[in-house]
């Protein structure tokens, strides 16, 4: 192996570990990441807030019964998030789980108590969706 690929091999190796530890959602006491499967059982067997996270144009191309719309990227995301009650269950979906993930971080650092991510977001969704 030449020193052009030891180098090439290094960068690909560093951009992955980046993406892998970015991207990936964390779980914590407050923040749960869970599969397609436990997160519908979840929002079927009881009353919960459903937010999506994505633009309203991804929300209106189709999006999961009873979600409400909050735009991570938008301006007012904190606000509008701050509205719902902390200490109610949360769950939370984007277009594959990166933003998400994130907003989960955020929610968790302003107090609320249960925010239930799905792991892939609705990429991995096999339930209804509303469009």
């Amino acid at each position: 192996m030449n020193i052009y690929s030891m180098k090439k091999l290094i960068v690909v190796i560093a951009v992955g570990l980046f993406l892998l530890t970015s991207c990936g959602a964390q779980e914590t006491a407050h923040h749960k990441i869970l599969n397609a499967v436990e997160f519908e059982q979840a929002i079927e067997q009881s009353e919960v807030i459903l937010v999506d996270v994505r633009a309203p144009g991804e929300f209106a191309q189709g999006h999961i019964n009873g979600a409400i719309n909050i735009d991570f990227n938008g301006r007012d995301f904190e606000k509008q998030i701050q509205e719902l009650d902390k200490k109610k269950d949360v769950y939370i979906y984007c277009r594959s789980g990166a933003r998400s993930g994130r907003a989960g971080q955020v929610m968790e650092s302003l107090g609320f108590e249960k925010v239930y991510d799905l792991g892939g977001g609705i990429l991995g969704w096999k339930g209804d969706v509303v469009k």
